[in-house]
């Protein structure tokens, strides 16, 4: 259990609350940092960024082939083509805020509320979700989930 902040000097109190979101932060600086890169620097010329490990072995688009592309779209603002370029990863990120949303919060919480987990179910359809679109987007005729 975490310690009442009651009596706490607000020096205590800051130096506590920057030490919980540090890696939170972190992780979110990265991922603004890459974010701003890609709407920077065009993934659509070649020469950029380097191919997909799993396109450039077998031919066949990976489930996040597109990502860095519809996350261009999104930071332009165009949401139908990034919804073209991969509609996995556009829905994931509204599901990435949420859970990144809730460690920040656990960070804060009693032990048992910071180690509340995703239910093992649920891990698993999410799973099975990533392999069916890949799997899908693949298809002769799947031309609406291929990376456009």
């Amino acid at each position: 259990m975490t310690a009442p902040t009651v009596g706490k000097r607000p020096a205590d109190l800051l130096r506590e609350g920057r030490r919980a979101l540090g890696v939170p932060l972190l992780w979110l600086g990265a991922f603004a940092a890459g974010w701003v890169l890609v709407a920077a620097v065009d993934p659509n010329e070649p020469g950029h960024y380097p191919t997909c490990p799993f396109l450039a072995v077998t031919g066949l688009s990976c489930p996040g082939c597109g990502a860095m592309r519809a996350l261009r779209d999104l930071a332009h603002g165009d949401l139908a083509g990034a919804l073209a370029r991969n509609p996995l990863a556009v829905l994931a990120l509204p599901v990435l805020a949420w859970a990144w949303l809730g460690w920040v919060r656990g960070r804060f919480g009693t032990p048992t509320t910071a180690r509340a987990s995703v239910p093992a179910w649920v891990q698993w359809a999410a799973a099975a979700l990533v392999v069916l679109f890949g799997v899908a987007r693949n298809l002769p005729g799947m031309t609406l989930l291929s990376p456009a």
